[in-house]
This record gives structure tokens, C-alpha cells and sequence, in this order.
């Protein structure tokens, strides 16, 4: 497969209580940065600073071990001792710190209540259910009082409702304890339900940071756009200041040019933002390929030029299969051609 660089060139800062998330596709250096943080892998060459605290350098040749780092860190597999019931599991980390007897039990009780496990001290974590072992693991993460917590998809184990209400008390549990998170996820809902900030990345480089709204809505580039959401390509030739959809030079689609636009380029939309007309409208002239009736919209396929585009609208506006209609699309952005050998090397990332 060949050498990979997992992260190159990251230069990062996440400010002090807030919520940040790494965000991208298996392979693109989202764990590796979480583990150098947290200690577990060394750097080759930079520097991590943690509150103000040197704590992994290459160039000064100084690697603070993860136990010494302060952190919580909470992982998907939940990473609890099925010998040792919740008490037991909370209390792990103080009693490797050797704190008192008394401290301890204040501690994990208080932990304990943040987390809904009181009455569950004796209990054993196979015994439990997911979204217990789960809490147990927030639990012990949280008893230290850390400044950081590392998540590395905690949440992708739970079922869909589960992983819904744990957002809202991963959230509530750094509100009480003011620490900073930052999350690992392949999930952009829950990335932006939960995010203050959110960086995209994509082959081991940062793509862009920024809030969920500015990246939904002015994503940099044609990688974040389609990562962020559902999107829609159209392929275009630009010619005479007209923007043709690939495959079909007859009719241009009624959209103004960037002045820099190449001689050929990508228009890129959300489906839920295309309007989709009657045939005597001033859009593109085409016809509806495929109606599919979902619970909460209606989505057509229609054809432009040699591609299908995909349309979603609200149940009120209807359009039959066959049946002649009209595109317009609103506000579109503009981004190059495809970049192949991007896409294969982003394949051969994923498999390594």
C-alpha cells in the first residue's frame, strides 16, 4: 500500500471550554491526532501543548506520558473491567492517584449522580446496558476532574435514540464541570448537535474550522460541502459565458458565471434547495425520472444533462413520474472539475 503521512501539517488550536469535534471520512488522521493527544502515539516532528503545558515535543525530545497528562478520555468500545463493579470502575483512576479513603468515596459518588448511576454501585457492568457501560466510562473519566475530555465516538455503539439523549448530557456533564471537550466522530449530525466548533479533515490535513452553521452553509470546499449534509454536483462547460450541464450543450442552465471560472467546473447545491417548477418557468427544461414519497418530503430524480439530480421538496409540491418540469437552482456554490487522484487517494487511506 505504501507509506502514509496520518497527519500532515495540522496546525490546531481549540480554545479553552469549548466543545470541538473532529469531523471526517476512515482514514483521514481524526484518531491519530486524538491518541497524540492523549499520549498514545508519539510525534514525529511539533509540538502539543495541553492548558498551557508542554507535553509532547520532537524537537525537544519530551513525551509526558498519558497517565500524566490530565485528561479524561472516554472510547467507542466503553472500556470497562467486567471483574470490577461500577464503584469499583469509577474509583480505578483514584486509587492509582492514591487519594483517601474518604475522598474517594465523595468522588465516585458525586460522579455517580452526574452520570444516573446511583444505586448501581454494586452492580456488574455486564449486567448493564450499553448505554450504562457508557455512563460507567463517563463516570470514570469525569472523577478526576479533568481539564480535557477525549471522546473518540463514544456514542456509535448506542442505538439512534440512546445516542440522541447521551448528547444532551455529555453537554450538560461539561456545563457542570467546565471542562473542554474535544470529539472524534464520522457522524455529522451528532458533531453538530453537540459542537461549538467543528473541524473538517480530510487525508490527514485540516480542511476547514469553523461553527456547524458557516460550515453547512459556506463550506470551503467541494470535500466539505459533500461531507456536510446531502449535496448535489452538477458537472458544467463553461462556454461563452454560459454555464451548459455536461452532456447536454444545448440548453444552459440559468445561472450567472464566476468571472474566474474555469473551463470546466462543478455547481453544488442541497437537494432541499432546488425549486422545481412547471415547464413554462424560465428554469431548465427537464422532466421528473423517478418520484420517491418519504415521511417528510418528496425526492425526485430528475435528469441534467448526462447526470441525475437529486430534488427534495415539501409534500405540497407535486410532480408525477414522466411529468415535464422545470430546475432552479438557488444560490448556488462553485467549485473545480473533480480531482481524481484525490478520490484514489482517499480510497487507499481507507484500506490501510
Amino acid at each position: 500500500m505504501g507509506n502514509i503521512v496520518a497527519v500532515d501539517d495540522f496546525n490546531l488550536r481549540v480554545h479553552e471550554g469549548e466543545c470541538f469535534s473532529f469531523l471526517g471520512p476512515s482514514g483521514c488522521g481524526k484518531s491519530t491526532t486524538l491518541r497524540m493527544i492523549a499520549g498514545f502515539e508519539d510525534l514525529t516532528e511539533g509540538e502539543i501543548e495541553l492548558c498551557g503545558r508542554l507535553v509532547s515535543s520532537s524537537k525537544k525530545n519530551l513525551y509526558v506520558p498519558p497517565e500524566e497528562r490530565g485528561l479524561g478520555m472516554v472510547f467507542q468500545a466503553f472500556a470497562v473491567w467486567p471483574h470490577m463493579n461500577v464503584f469499583e470502575n469509577v474509583a480505578f483512576p483514584l486509587r492509582i492517584q492514591k487519594l483517601n479513603k474518604t475522598d474517594i468515596v465523595r468522588r465516585v459518588n458525586e460522579a455517580l449522580h452526574h452520570t444516573s448511576l446511583t444505586g448501581l454501585e454494586k452492580a456488574w457492568p455486564g449486567d448493564l446496558s450499553g448505554g450504562q457501560q457508557q455512563r460507567i466510562a463517563l463516570a470514570r473519566a469525569i472523577v478526576t476532574n479533568p481539564k480535557v475530555m477525549l471522546l473518540d465516538e463514544p456514542l456509535s455503539n448506542l442505538d439512534p435514540k440512546l445516542r440522541e439523549t447521551m448528547r444532551f448530557e455529555i453537554k450538560a456533564l461539561q456545563r457542570k464541570f467546565n471542562f473542554t471537550i474535544i470529539f472524534v466522530t464520522h457522524d455529522q449530525s451528532e458533531a453538530m448537535a453537540i459542537s461549538d466548533r467543528m473541524m473538517v479533515c480530510d487525508m490527514g490535513k485540516i480542511m476547514q474550522i469553523d461553527t456547524p452553521e458557516n460550515l453547512y452553509n459556506k463550506p470551503c470546499n467541494r470535500f466539505v460541502h459533500n461531507f456536510l449534509g446531502e449535496s448535489t454536483f452538477i458537472n458544467v462547460v463553461i462556454q461563452d459565458g454560459k454555464a451548459y450541464p455536461k452532456g447536454h450543450m444545448d440548453q444552459p442552465l440559468n445561472l450567472t458565471v464566476p468571472a474566474d471560472a474555469a473551463e470546466e467546473m462543478v455547481v453544488a447545491t442541497r437537494p432541499n434547495e432546488i425549486a422545481l417548477t412547471g415547464p413554462d418557468d424560465d428554469g431548465f427544461a427537464t422532466h421528473v425520472e423517478k418520484r420517491i414519497f418519504l415521511t417528510d418530503r418528496t425526492e425526485y430524480l430528475v435528469p441534467v444533462g448526462d447526470q441525475l439530480l437529486k430534488v427534495q421538496t415539501p409534500h405540497r409540491v407535486t410532480f408525477a413520474q414522466g411529468e415535464a418540469c422545470s430546475v432552479h437552482l438557488v444560490e448556488p456554490m462553485w467549485y473545480p472539475a473533480d480531482d481524481e487522484a484525490a478520490e484514489k487517494e482517499r480510497a487507499r487511506r481507507q484500506l490501510v
